[in-house]
């Protein structure tokens, strides 16, 4: 290979805001939910049930759930904030990894779109959607050849024309048509 392909390096951890964002926030909310569904489990299955323990030399006989109470929301208020900030940072990455490929693929698709039949869709071996960035590649590829056969077929109408002596208009006409192509185009 005689030029180096061009790698993709991205700096940003947060390249699409408001889907990362999202993305982050139902994770979170989720992991908020399991910890009040495991604490209201928690003290509805310790309802009825005595504990007795040692206060200030007493003997104190309570509600299991109401003596529990305070550890169960402390360790999950603790476990909220832990696995939060974990799932933070790993859904991050996750979005990112999704995020970013979904970026490049707006770009590049808008490069396509403005004419450029010759671009092609590069992303990182890592990343999420290369099949998909394949398939617009080979899309980009087949609507290139089709522009080429319009291209040529319109080239060889002008030529038929000149040698039928067609009406000067028509030949003006398919000129203009190969040279507007050439211009929406870069094939």
């Amino acid at each position: 290979m005689l030029f180096p392909q061009k790698t993709y390096k991205r700096r940003h951890f947060f390249i699409k805001k408001e889907f990362q964002f999202r993305f982050i926030v139902r994770f979170c909310l989720l992991v908020v939910f399991g910890e009040i569904l495991s604490t209201g489990l928690i003290l509805f299955f310790s309802r009825g049930n005595l504990t007795s323990l040692f206060s200030n030399s007493h003997l104190v006989v309570t509600d299991t759930a109401d003596f529990i109470l305070p550890a169960v929301l402390y360790s999950n208020l603790i476990t909220i904030i832990l696995i939060s900030l974990a799932m933070i940072v790993v859904t991050l990455f996750v979005s990112h990894k999704i995020a970013g490929p979904l970026f490049r693929l707006e770009k590049d698709v808008n490069v396509i779109a403005g004419g450029d039949l010759t671009y092609t869709v590069r992303l990182r071996k890592a990343d999420q959607l290369k099949e998909l960035s394949n398939d617009i590649n080979q899309m980009t590829m087949k609507l290139n050849n089709k522009v080429i056969g319009i291209q040529d077929r319109v080239k060889r109408i002008g030529i038929m024309a000149r040698e039928q002596n067609a009406p000067q208009w028509f030949q003006e006409k398919m000129l203009l048509i190969d040279k507007q192509v050439g211009q929406m185009f870069k094939i």
